[in-house]
């Protein structure tokens, strides 16, 4: 049974940091590429950032420079280090991870208000 847990959510004031973390379990995590995606309310889900097994990163435009993806393949583990937080950041992270199918974790909100 695969299941992506994901943490580090909550509320932070604009400007502030947060660091999400997604545990992985029933996947071969090293061969997957992991992800995070956001959803704000009434919009479409979106991807964030996303790291290849040979750990090449991707950023959206709006983050680049401001978010940070890693992995740590021992722990099964993918990060999303979110610095500079703008109140646009806010909605559901999601980690996804995907080789042949692809498979969600339950969302964790992120609120950046003042």
């Amino acid at each position: 049974q695969v299941q992506l847990v994901e943490s580090g959510g909550g509320l932070v004031q604009p400007g502030g940091s947060l660091r999400l973390s997604c545990a992985a379990s029933g996947i071969i995590f090293s061969s997957n590429v992991m992800a995070w995606y956001r959803q704000a309310s009434g919009q479409q889900r979106e991807l964030v950032a996303s790291i290849t097994s040979g750990y090449s990163p991707y950023y959206t435009d709006s983050v680049k420079g401001r978010f940070t993806i890693s992995r740590d393949n021992a722990k099964n583990t993918v990060y999303l280090q979110m610095n500079s937080l703008k109140p646009e950041d806010t909605g559901v992270y999601y980690c996804y991870a995907n080789k042949i199918r692809g498979y969600w974790g339950q969302g964790t909100q992120v609120t950046v208000s003042s």
